[in-house]
């Protein structure tokens, strides 16, 4: 169980995300933070990463990896696709 709210998560989520930022930028793609929620950290893959074929390893090893190592190992990250931002409770 992870002891900090979904709250006390959004500023160190920031910080990781703004982090990792700089190696998506260097091959074109971007990440946007969406929001903390019952422990799980919803962001947005843009730019070059929409449609990469390692997207999901950048997000599992690349995302969540630096967010288990700098806050709490059972963080985990979901991608939301473009348009699902206002509906991240049936992702």
């Amino acid at each position: 169980m992870i002891p900090f709210t979904d709250e006390e998560l959004m500023n160190p989520v920031r910080t990781v995300i703004d982090k990792v930022r700089p190696s998506l930028a260097l091959d074109g793609g971007d990440i946007t933070f969406i929001t903390v929620k019952n422990s799980k950290v919803y962001i947005q893959l843009r730019g070059a990463c929409i449609g990469c074929a390692s997207s999901g390893t950048t997000l599992k090893y690349g995302v969540e990896r630096q967010l288990k190592m700098d806050i709490h190992p059972e963080l985990t990250v979901i991608n939301v696709p473009l348009g699902m931002e206002n509906d991240i409770d049936n992702l």
